[in-house]
């Protein structure tokens, strides 16, 4: 059982490190645009450093560092994956040797390590590789010297000793599975709001901020749109059990938003409603009603990276024959086209319909699974305020909804409203 190998872990590193806790804080890029930001965060470092804790940091890129790499890349215009990380990965390292000279000028003894040195060590492909496992002995060696370790997110090494880049997320990644190597007693997200909202501030004035939330609601969250957190980084959360505050740079004194198993949200139905705009549709009409024709049409659209999400099938028994649709983001469409294009020279369909400009709005709510009536609830508010919906589907604690874009705020603000979640 995972919990029980992380309380062993507890014990073995806190005899290694007697009456000190350690702490994992990570800073986002634009906690980090600048090297004035920079110093004011390694002042939020030297503050915890001063409460006798053990410090991990870690850190993304200067805002808007990576972007610019990628465009050297591009401009280059020849495709090498290995390079690309290479290229790409080297705005973190300047970061972590940044804030390593803003500890040591207050007098924090610290020390950089970059992705290979620790080693963080994956698997998978280069852009999106997946963190395997940590080995943590040279940062632990160094808390004995009281010593603050600076790490280069976004980075890890392949097994062919290839410099890897972790994917969307991955600076946050690095933060949880760093927490969950070394037993933290949590782990810090420092960004440029304050944490998890009941929806996004930037759409309605009456959100709330949540002082918790339980991973499973973050997770769904992250996953409809949510901007604070990546799905990924959650998921590792979960599954280390690392107990993760969503805090601002700016104003380091507030708690924020803590996400940890150790929370319960079911006395009320739903705790947030998130967005995505930019939704493409897409529906194969009059497919072969026969096994294995779906399981062929969403292999070839993931082999090609396209992100499937809503999925309907409809069945016409007397015809044999079924409509399926399915979204996808609309930066996918193009290539979702062109894949089922190639897909009708081995699967016998009639055409292929598609539809822009649609937005998908979710609720979201460990309480869903013991509240009846909160889908019913949901459609008769946004019947209410006349916006039509074209696609529906559901989990446990999730119900997400497929809408004409130009009606987002509308349905977001009615659904929050509806759900009283401004006066949560």
């Amino acid at each position: 059982d995972h919990r029980d190998l992380h309380l062993s872990l507890r014990r073995q590193r806190q005899m290694c490190i007697r009456d000190r806790s350690t702490l994992v804080l990570k800073f986002g890029g634009t906690s980090v645009a600048s090297t004035k930001l920079i110093e004011s965060a390694a002042k939020i470092v030297k503050s915890e450093y001063d409460k006798n804790n053990n410090i991990i940091v870690v850190v993304s890129a200067m805002s808007g560092t990576t972007n610019s790499l990628i465009d050297h890349v591009n401009s280059i215009d020849f495709n090498d994956d290995s390079e690309y990380d290479l290229v790409v990965s080297s705005g973190e390292q300047i970061t972590a040797g940044l804030m390593s000279l803003a500890l040591k000028k207050l007098n924090v003894p610290a020390r950089s390590w970059l992705g290979w040195q620790i080693p963080i060590i994956t698997r998978g492909q280069h852009r999106n590789a997946f963190i395997d496992k940590i080995v943590p002995d040279g940062i632990v060696n160094d808390f004995k010297e009281k010593k603050v370790a600076v790490v280069a997110g976004f980075q890890g090494i392949s097994s062919e000793e290839r410099i890897t880049t972790i994917g969307r997320g991955g600076s946050d990644n690095t933060a949880v599975f760093l927490a969950a190597a070394v037993a933290a007693e949590r782990c810090d997200i420092y960004t440029d709001v304050d944490g998890v909202y009941t929806s996004d501030p930037k759409m309605t004035d009456k959100v709330r901020r949540l002082d918790k939330i339980s991973y499973e609601e973050m997770i769904e969250m992250a996953s409809q749109g949510a901007k604070v957190l990546q799905t990924t980084s959650v998921e590792s959360a979960m599954n280390h059990d690392v107990n993760v505050n969503v805090r601002s740079t700016f104003n380091p004194s507030d708690e924020g938003t803590q996400i940890s198993n150790d929370v319960s949200n079911e006395t009320r139905a739903v705790t947030g409603v998130a967005y995505s705009k930019d939704e493409a549709k897409i529906t194969i009409i009059d497919v072969e009603d026969k096994p294995g024709v779906a399981a062929e049409i969403f292999k070839e659209l993931a082999s090609s990276s396209v992100n499937v999400d809503m999925i309907v099938q409809n069945n016409f028994i007397e015809r044999k024959m079924t409509n399926i649709t399915f979204t996808v983001p609309m930066t996918d469409l193009k290539k979702s086209l062109g894949v089922l294009e190639e897909l009708k020279k081995r699967i016998v369909f009639s055409k292929v319909l598609d539809e822009q400009n649609l937005s998908k709005v979710s609720i979201i709510g460990s309480g869903m699974r013991n509240q009846p009536g909160i889908a019913a609830k949901m459609f008769d508010c946004l019947s209410n305020n006349n916006i039509n919906i074209e696609v529906i589907s559901t989990s446990e604690i999730k119900i997400s909804v497929l809408i004409d874009r130009n009606k987002t705020e509308a349905a977001v603000n009615a659904l929050h409203s509806v759900f009283n979640l401004d006066k949560i």
